[in-house]
């Protein structure tokens, strides 16, 4: 049997690739976090920009289910990751919430998954 790299394909590909397998998990979460409070929000452009960060994560997930340049997804993730972070810091300080500990949580350990993902891959 061969192993996992970063060029493998397609959803079969995750089999050998328990690393990858957690980030997807760890993405899909915080993916349906936002797409739960984008709903909740709808009426306002907060709630618009959480649906945006919900599809955000769902094409990355659907991106790297299927191979499509892991590295570069790996790296666009962290980014994408950190500025949410940032993002929700300022715009929640100093009242932050139990869900929103939670999603960063969710999202710190994310990041480093991908840090780890790439630097396998690079």
């Amino acid at each position: 049997m061969g192993t996992s790299t970063d060029t493998d394909t397609g959803i079969g590909s995750l089999a050998g690739a328990p690393l990858r397998s957690v980030g997807i998990v760890l993405a899909a979460i915080t993916g349906v976090i936002h797409l739960y409070l984008g709903v909740s929000f709808i009426d306002s452009p907060l709630g618009w920009s959480f649906l945006v960060a919900a599809a955000g994560f769902a094409v990355g997930i659907v991106g790297v289910l299927y191979g499509y340049r892991r590295t570069l997804l790996y790296v666009l993730g962290i980014l994408f990751v950190v500025g949410q972070i940032v993002v929700w810091y300022v715009v929640n300080a100093p009242d932050f919430g139990t869900l929103g500990y939670v999603d960063k949580a969710i999202q710190a350990v994310l990041i480093v998954v991908l840090v780890l993902l790439y630097r396998r891959a690079a």
